[in-house]
Formats: structure tokens, C-alpha cells, sequence
């Protein structure tokens, strides 16, 4: 089956979902309400199972050369004390591939190019969606009708396709958590030693050896975590309990204020991060999962269909698998229905299991703050063995994407 799509949203989901469509033969265009692309100035870990998907897309290749892989890292507690060392190495062997860093902006700009240049139409706001009777279905914009046989609504966490479409859901809510992330300004170098007491900086002789690949450190009802990236920049992100709307004059001194203590590298990291390039985001999940990512010839894909907590870092890649099961299914199916149903069946149920997964391991992590609750969390974690830490994640990184059957002609 070939026909016409729109994709609304020109994020990673969307602009992922545009190129399974087109390599099956489809005829995409993308809008988005932005004028440039958004979220530069962040970066993303990738799993292999979003990994799997950019192969399948045909974009694997170049988004591992502009990664880097993170093979030495783990968890710690403020004072550096390790509560689970991975190895990247194990998950390798064990699935393929190692987790990898890469900014945002590069990702988007690796699957943009991958798209015809008239395929994406930025700054155009889609506001509604009609479908009815047999004919192709409406996408109304501000200045322009849009019709197609698909939509694909990829417009992230505050839908306005889908609260259109189910407006008795109650839509994303917020977490009560703020994450606060920036790339540091130059790249960070190794260091061999410093004053401090293990893990404090401070005392005497305290060695502080490289910067690992990626470490995510535990406090009470705190989180701060980073990844290198492959200019030898790191991005770092903090995560604070705090209202939704809670904003903070000087971002980077209050970070500095609650983190400052904590082990080493996380106060040379905001040291080495220009208070202009902080972001500040409050959290939003879909905690009433949708009763179906299928509306008719409408599909939800992306966090409009399953926004989850970033705990576990698969927000992007199960977007990304949603892009390459759509693609399958609308290559297998006889009519665009029959492809969202489809779609709808072999989604939902993963997605869904992997946001609650994201969802209990925050509670687990950083949404602990009784001190009695975070030390049996801690001596838990350090009695597991590195090998079980290894097979708790191959749950969630060792999905295998559907071939997609390429087109001949890609339109």
C-alpha cells in the first residue's frame, strides 16, 4: 500500500516517523510550529533498541559516528560512593551495542538531512484534524489545508491533536520534578588527583582520576547525572523536586548551592557551564495510559502517545521504535486503518510497560528522600552484581525492529 501521510511535529518521533514512511514508498510532509528546530543546546542517550531503529531508518550509521559510547560509568551517592558500577562493555556484547551520547541538535540534523528539503515545513501550526467519510482526512493549519491518507501526530507531551481526539483523557500531568541540563562550554579534561576526601573535595590527596563516560548520582529527592560527549564536552542534568512554574533567578548558583558538595566531577561540571546555556523543563507524563494510539486514520506517536519520565532514558528511543513499526505496518496493511490498528496492537502494550518501568525507577531513584528509605535503596544496590544490573536493562534494549520492506522508488 502506498499513499500520502502528514507528520505533525518535526522532533526526533516525527521527523523518525516521515523516513519509515518514506522508505516503505510513502509521500510525506512534516509540519512543524517552530520556526528552527528546538532543544540545541541538550543532548540524549541512545539505546540499542533506538539504535536498532535508526538502522532500519537508514540513519544508524552516520548517528553512531557522531556518538560517542559510554562504557565506564554507573551510580553513586552524593559523597561518591558506588552504588552500581555498568559496565558498557557487558551491554555490548550482550545487546549489540553500548549506550551513546549525542546532542540533540546533531540527531535532528542527521534525520533532517536524510529528508527531502521540501518535506519539512517549519513554523506551520496544525490545529485540527478531520476525518470524515472515505476521503482523505484534513489537517487544518493557519494558513493552509493539508490533506492525506495518514496522520501521524508526533506534536510531543501537551498534544493538541490528541486532546482534540480524546478530550475525556486527561492528557499529561506534571511529575512535581524539574530536570535542569546544559553542555559544558569547553571540553573536560581527565584530571589526576586533587585536595579532597574521597568523593568530598576538600581533604588532602583524594585522587579524582577522568571524568567517566556517565555517571547518575543519587541524593535525596536530588539527581545529577552526565554523559561525555563526542567533542569532549559533557552535558549534565539535574533533577529537583520541585512545583510545577518554580523558576529560579540564577539557575546555575542554585545548582550550585545544592550540589556543590556532592562528589566530584558534579561541582567542576557547573563550574565549567555558562549560566546562559541552563535549560529549565518541569516534567510531564501520561500517567493514564491511552486506551488506543489509533484514532481512525489519526496515530499518536512519540510522547503525544506515551510520554514518560526520563528515568530510564527511552523516551527518544521508543519513540523511535513507535517510527519503524508504523512504517511496517502501513507496508503490510491494505488500508490506512488496517495499518493503525496494527500499529496500535504492537505499540501500546510496549510503550506502555516501559513507561511504568520509567516511572517506578524514579520513584526508586531520585524520588527517594527518607533517609531510612535511601539507605536500604544504597546497600541494595551495591550487593547486586554487575551481571544483574546488565540483565535488568536487556528487558528494554534488546527489541528487534521489523524490516521494512524499502520501496524502489522512494517518492
Amino acid at each position: 500500500m502506498n499513499g500520502t501521510a502528514v507528520v505533525v511535529g518535526g522532533g526526533i518521533g516525527g521527523l523518525a516517523a516521515a523516513l519509515g514512511l518514506r522508505r516503505v514508498g510513502w509521500s510525506v510532509t512534516v509540519v512543524e510550529r517552530s520556526a528552527v528546530p528546538a532543544d540545541a543546546g541538550a543532548a540524549i542517550s541512545l539505546a540499542a533498541n533506538g539504535l536498532r531503529a535508526l538502522d532500519e531508518l537508514g540513519v544508524g550509521a552516520a548517528v553512531r559516528t557522531a556518538a560517542r559510547g559510554q562504557y565506564r560509568g554507573g551510580t553513586r551517592a552524593p559523597d561518591g560512593t558506588w552504588l552500581a558500577r555498568m559496565d558498557g562493555a557487558a551491554l555490548e556484547r550482550a545487546v549489540g551495542s553500548p549506550i551513546v551520547g549525542i546532542t540533540r541538535a546533531e540527531l535532528h540534523r542527521l534525520l533532517r538531512a536524510a529528508l527531502p528539503s521540501d518535506a519539512l515545513l517549519l513554523g506551520v501550526q496544525a490545529t485540527a484534524v478531520e476525518q470524515d467519510g472515505p476521503g482523505p482526512v484534513r489537517v487544518h493549519c493557519a494558513d493552509r489545508v493539508l490533506e492525506a491518507d495518514l496522520v501521524v501526530a508526533a506534536d510531543g507531551v501537551g498534544s493538541r491533536l490528541r486532546a482534540r481526539a480524546l478530550p475525556d483523557h486527561p492528557g499529561a500531568v506534571p511529575v512535581g520534578t524539574a530536570v535542569l541540563r546544559a553542555i559544558t562550554a569547553e571540553p573536560v579534561a581527565p584530571a589526576a588527583s586533587a585536595p579532597g576526601a574521597p568523593g568530598a573535595p576538600g581533604a588532602p590527596g583524594a585522587p579524582l582520576g577522568p571524568v567517566s563516560d556517565f555517571e547518575l548520582s543519587w541524593g535525596g529527592g536530588a539527581e545529577f547525572g552526565h554523559i561525555l560527549l563526542p567533542d569532549g564536552r559533557a552535558e549534565w542534568h539535574a533533577v529537583l523536586d520541585l512545583p510545577p512554574g518554580s523558576r529560579f533567578a540564577d539557575p546555575l548558583a542554585e545548582l550550585g548551592r545544592r550540589f556543590g558538595h556532592w562528589h566530584h566531577p558534579v561541582p567542576e561540571l557547573l563550574g565549567a557551564t555558562r549560566p546562559e546555556a541552563v535549560l529549565h523543563h518541569d516534567l510531564r507524563e501520561l500517567r493514564t495510559p491511552l486506551p488506543s494510539f489509533a484514532l481512525g486514520r489519526l496515530v499518536l506517536l512519540g510522547d503525544a502517545a506515551h510520554a514518560m519520565t526520563p528515568n530510564l532514558g527511552q523516551g527518544a528511543c521508543q519513540a523511535l521504535e513507535d517510527a519503524v513499526t508504523l512504517a511496517a505496518a502501513v507496508a503490510g496493511a491494505s488500508t490506512p486503518e488496517a495499518a493503525a490498528t496494527r500499529y496500535d496492537a504492537e505499540r501500546r502494550p510496549r510503550a506502555q510497560a516501559v513507561a511504568r518501568a520509567a516511572r517506578q525507577a524514579g520513584r526508586l531513584g531520585q524520588g527517594l528522600s527518607h533517609p531510612v528509605a535511601v539507605a536500604v535503596r544504597n546497600t541494595a544496590m551495591r550487593l547486586t552484581p554487575g551481571r544483574a544490573a546488565v540483565r535488568a536493562i536487556l528487558r528494554h534494549h534488546a527489541w528487534v525492529p521489523p524490516r521494512l520492506p524499502l520501496s524502489p522508488q522512494v517518492p
